[in-house]
């Protein structure tokens, strides 16, 4: 005996399937690249440790660089830094970086950023994790934002860096034009 499926069973679960698709494609997010759902500006502070000034460094040479090329290739540093709102040192902590970076390009200044910015405040409380390379050559470089907690639940979007001063291997500050595109 032939098992025959009633062409109304079809038609029904055709419709089923059509109306399931239609209601994940409704439901799904569009991300505007104009509109970001949450958008604000940090300044990195970072004061490379030179072996003298423990009180005032917020970062230090893990790795020494290899003898591969003249550009720090291998070189590796961990760092604690201020996040501030304004690019003054001195200006109060609304956030800290903590992470590492390390120079990963034999023929140019390069080097890859994985950190997280710590909030603790009376604004924000949580975190952002943000990873990316910094192409140092390039005016602005983009780092993923990859997730989050707290006020910043699995929130997603695009750092934006620019160089804002550079006093050689001392000290640097990084101006972060921070823009999430998905926030729960």
């Amino acid at each position: 005996m032939r098992n025959i499926v009633a062409p109304k069973s079809c038609f029904l679960v055709l419709l089923l399937l059509l109306f399931a698709s239609q209601l994940a494609s409704a439901t799904r997010k569009s991300l505007n690249k104009e509109n970001p759902c949450k958008r604000f500006v940090l300044y990195y502070h970072d004061i490379l440790f030179n072996g003298s000034d423990v009180a005032n460094a917020t970062s230090a040479t893990i790795a020494n660089e290899t003898k591969l090329g003249n550009f720090k290739f291998g070189k590796l540093v961990v760092f604690d830094d201020p996040m501030t709102r304004d690019n003054h040192l001195h200006s109060p902590a609304v956030a800290r970086a903590q992470g590492f970076y390390f120079y990963d390009m034999k023929s140019d200044y390069n080097s890859w950023f994985a950190y997280t910015l710590v909030f603790n405040s009376t604004e924000h409380k949580g975190t952002l994790n943000i990873m990316g390379a910094d192409i140092m050559a390039a005016q602005t470089r983009d780092f993923s934002i990859v997730g989050g907690t707290g006020d910043f639940f699995m929130a997603r979007g695009i750092a934006t860096i620019e160089t804002d001063t550079f006093q050689g291997a001392k000290y640097f500050r990084l101006k972060m034009d921070i823009k999430l595109y998905e926030c729960y």
